[in-house]
């Protein structure tokens, strides 16, 4: 797929999506959401990646929806992020539900572990993005800041269900209503960023975790543990555990339980199948 406005690479177990429009400090276009789902579903399908990398070209991560685009949807009143039909795809597991087959919310649905590397200014829409990510690896010098009540806009995409979960509904309410920017100690000190990074290092950071990964555990067991924690944040306490018990009996059934276990006797790095049909 010839993008234009990302660039796509995958490194053995690793691929790394990176948002290139850095003149804009990475803000999206119609154009670039459109090929940032393609370039999810074909590392989705991919059987040589274990885990998706989304990062920012030059000195930002994303800093939300295009102005210029913004000020054709305000002239309008529509946004259709699905425009750029020629490249579209489908990313995630259908079978997670409808709750996830919503706008963006196929990034929860995916089958292998999705982490933002976030280098740099992360707003808005971008920071919807970082919050679909299943971590998010931030380097020090970066800054968040939710935009959307400064537009006269709604806590969009995801933000509302996702942000409470991440930081609790008073720290998630002050952030959309104020607007205000935060620093990465910050987030991290309050649960929305897992790895806080030197300036210059979230990249290969995130890299060397699904590498590491990519090493020793099984990549079948990464993609239902996903799907338990998301499908299971739904759920009451009663199905989540009949759901896991499930699981498990399947599991057991695996050829991954065998490695795993043989290996570990055996002292050897176990040799998992990877999940794509390529």
């Amino acid at each position: 797929m010839p993008y234009r406005e990302i660039l796509y690479a995958v490194d053995d177990a690793v691929a790394v999506i990176t948002m290139n429009r850095p003149e804009r400090l990475n803000a999206f276009t119609v154009r670039m959401l459109a090929e940032v789902r393609h370039a999810v579903a074909a590392a989705e399908d991919d059987a040589r990646v274990v885990g998706i990398i989304l990062t920012g070209a030059g000195r930002g991560f994303c800093a939300g929806m295009d102005l210029a685009a913004l000020d054709d949807i305000s002239a309008g009143g529509r946004f259709d992020p699905t425009a750029a039909g020629e490249i579209a795809a489908t990313p995630g597991d259908p079978s997670m539900g409808a709750d996830f087959a919503a706008t963006f919310s196929y990034f929860l649905a995916v089958r292998k572990p999705v982490i933002a590397a976030i280098n740099g200014p992360c707003a808005g829409l971008g920071l919807c993005f970082a919050l679909l990510c299943d971590l998010r690896f931030a380097e020090r010098g970066a800054r968040f800041n939710t935009a959307f009540a400064a537009r006269g806009l709604v806590a969009e995409h995801g933000m509302s269900w996702l942000l409470p979960r991440l930081v609790g509904t008073g720290r998630a309410l002050d952030l959309l209503w104020t607007a205000r920017k935060f620093a990465a100690e910050e987030a991290e000190r309050w649960g929305l960023v897992e790895r806080l990074c030197d300036d210059g290092s979230a990249l290969a950071a995130a890299r060397d975790y699904v590498a590491e990964l990519a090493r020793t555990v099984s990549p079948t067991s990464l993609m239902v543990m996903k799907q338990q924690v998301y499908r299971h944040l739904m759920q009451t306490l009663g199905p989540a555990m009949q759901d896991t018990e499930r699981l498990m009996q399947e599991s057991l059934g695996r050829p991954d339980f065998r490695e795993g276990v043989r290996s570990f006797l055996e002292q050897r790095p176990p040799q998992f199948a990877r999940l794509g049909s390529a």
